[in-house]
C-alpha cells in the first residue's frame, strides 16, 4: 500500500468501533488489532465459493476451512464482520454445529472436544451484502464500485467476504471460485484454473497455491479487458477498462523492465505471474493483493507520472507478500523496502540516484514532527508517510555501512530464506549482522530504536 504524501492523506481518520473483547480471555495475537486472530488452531487452506450479484451487491459464501488443533477446547472462533448472516456451521463434515455470531467473532462449538492436532474442518454457509469496515485507516475490505467491485483489506477487512482467522500470521492456499454476472469480469488470487459460463452467469475458479496472508486474499469484479503483456521472467498480465488501453500502455510501458531489474537486486519473482489492475472508478491509493496490484483510474492517465507508484507496488510482491511480517509493529519492513524500491529503479533507469532521493526524503522528514518510533509506531500511526521514508533511509543507511556488494546479497539472502513465510525485524537485524565486519548496534538504534531523526547517510 502507497500512503505517500504526494497522494495527500490517503483517508482522513474516523473514530474506529469499539474494540471486540478477545475471545475465551485469550490474549491478543497483535496489541496493534487486539480483536483480529483466533487462537486454537493454525489453518492450511480456504476454499472460497462465492456467488455474487453486482447490481443488488450481493454475496452468497460457502466457505470450507481447513485447520490443525493446536491445543484442547471448547469452542473455536473466526473472524467474520456483522453484514455477513450465517445460515450454517459444520465441523468435519459432521451435523450443523453449534455456534454464535456476535461483535464480528462466529464462535463454533463442536460435538466434541479435539485433540491438539487433530484436523480441524470448518464448513460455512453465510450471505449478505458486504460492506468495508470503518476503522482508524479508513474503510476497509469489501467495497462496492459504480460497476463492480473490489476487496481492499490491509490490515483487518478479510472477515467483510469470508469468515478467517484474520492475522497475518495465519499464511494458507486459497482456491477460490466467483460466479458473477457474465458480462462481468472476476479476478482473484492465483493462476485462472477454470472459467464456464452457464446461461447469464460465468464462474472464474483461482488457485493460489503460495501461503498468503487474510489480508492479500482479493475479489475484484468489473467490465474488465485481461490482456497478457510479457512472458519473461514471469508472465505478467493487464487488466483495465477497454477505454483505458492507451493510457494503460503508456503509464505501465516500463513495469516488465522494473520486474527484471527488480529480480536482479531481490532474487526471483516470489509468485507464477504478476497482474496491474486499473479499476474504472477513481481510488485514494493503489493496493497490492498477492501477485496483483488495483490502481484507480485516476492513476493511469498515460503520462507516466505515477511511475514510481507502479514500482512501489511491484516491489511489495517480494516485501509484503511473500515476506510478510508477524506484527504491525513491523510494517517498516514491507513499506520502508517498497519505498526504498521506487528510489532503486529510479537510480537503476537513468533517473535520479538513490543516494538523492534519500537527502530529499531527510529534508522532508526534519521538517516535520520527530515523535514516531520506527520498530513501534503505534496502529495510529503504522501507515504515516513517516514510516515509509525513515524506513527507506534506514536501508539506504545500511546500504552506505554494508557497501552495494553486501547489501544486495543480504537483500537477495533474505528474501530466500524467508520466502513465503513471515518475518520480525530482530530476524532482519540478526541476519544484516551476518554480512557487517562490524556491529550494526548504533545503526538500528539510531534509525529504528529512537524517534529524533539521524544525521543524514553520506558514503565515505
Amino acid at each position: 500500500m502507497d500512503h505517500t504524501e504526494q497522494l495527500g492523506t490517503a483517508v482522513k481518520p474516523i473514530k474506529a468501533a469499539k474494540p471486540v473483547a478477545p475471545v475465551a480471555a485469550d490474549r491478543p495475537l497483535d496489541p496493534y488489532l487486539p480483536e483480529s486472530g483466533n487462537r486454537g488452531f493454525r489453518v492450511s487452506r480456504y476454499e472460497l465459493d462465492l456467488t455474487y450479484k453486482v447490481v443488488s451487491n450481493r454475496l452468497d459464501g460457502r466457505a470450507k476451512i481447513i485447520a490443525t488443533t493446536t491445543d484442547v477446547r471448547a469452542k473455536y472462533s473466526l473472524d467474520l464482520a456483522q453484514t455477513m448472516r450465517v445460515a450454517k456451521v459444520t465441523v468435519n463434515g459432521r451435523r450443523p454445529a453449534k455456534f454464535v455470531h456476535r461483535d464480528g467473532k462466529l464462535t463454533v462449538t463442536p460435538a466434541e472436544k479435539l485433540p491438539a492436532g487433530s484436523v480441524l474442518v470448518f464448513g460455512v454457509q453465510y450471505s449478505g451484502t458486504p460492506a468495508p469496515l470503518r476503522t482508524m485507516w479508513g474503510e476497509v475490505g469489501w467495497e462496492e464500485l459504480d460497476e463492480g467491485s473490489l476487496v481492499a483489506s490491509q490490515p483487518n477487512g478479510a472477515p467483510t467476504w469470508f469468515p478467517c482467522d484474520d492475522h497475518p500470521g495465519s499464511k494458507a492456499t486459497y482456491r477460490i471460485s466467483v460466479t458473477t454476472d457474465a458480462p462481468f469480469v472476476a479476478v482473484a488470487n492465483g493462476t485462472l484454473v477454470h472459467k464456464t459460463t452457464k446461461a447469464s452467469r460465468t464462474t472464474w475458479v483461482y488457485e493460489q497455491p503460495e501461503p498468503m496472508a487474510t489480508y492479500l486474499a482479493t475479489v475484484q469484479t468489473g467490465h474488465y479487458e485481461v490482456r497478457t503483456l510479457a512472458s519473461d521472467p514471469v508472465p505478467q498480465y493487464g487488466i483495465h477498462p477497454p477505454r483505458l488501453r492507451a493510457s494503460f500502455d503508456r503509464d505501465f510501458a516500463r513495469q516488465t523492465e522494473m520486474l527484471e531489474v527488480f529480480t536482479r537486486l531481490f532474487g526471483p519473482y516470489p509468485f507464477a505471474h504478476y497482474t496491474a489492475l486499473v479499476t474504472d472508478d477513481d481510488l485514494e491509493i493503489p493496493i497490492e493483493a498477492q501477485g496483483l496490484s488495483t490502481f484507480g483510474a485516476n492513476f493511469c492517465d498515460g503520462t507516466g507520472r505515477e511511475e514510481r507508484l507502479v514500482a512501489h507496488e511491484l516491489a511489495h510482491q517480494w516485501f509484503g507478500n511473500s515476506l510478510t511480517l508477524y506484527r504491525w509493529c513491523d510494517i517498516w519492513l514491507h513499506e520502508g523496502f517498497a519505498c526504498y524500491a521506487e528510489w532503486l529503479w529510479s537510480e537503476n533507469s537513468g533517473g535520479r540516484s538513490a543516494h538523492a532521493h534519500a537527502l530529499d526524503a531527510h529534508r522532508g522528514l526534519a521538517r516535520k514532527p520527530q515523535d514516531i518510533l520506527l520498530e513501534d509506531p503505534g496502529p495510529k500511526d503504522m501507515f504515516d508517510d513517516r514510516i515509509y521514508k525513515r524506513g527507506a533511509l534506514t536501508l539506504h543507511a545500511l546500504r552506505v555501512h554494508l557497501g552495494d556488494e553486501h547489501f544486495f546479497d543480504l537483500l537477495r539472502t533474505w528474501t530466500a530464506e524467508h520466502r513465503h513465510g513471515n518475518v520480525t525485524t530482530a530476524q532482519f537485524k540478526d541476519l544484516a549482522a551476518r554480512f557487517s565486519e562490524t556491529s550494526l548496534r548504533s545503526l538500528w538504534e539510531a534509525w529504528l530504536s529512537t524517534t529524533s531523526l539521524p544525521p543524514a547517510p553520506s558514503p565515505g
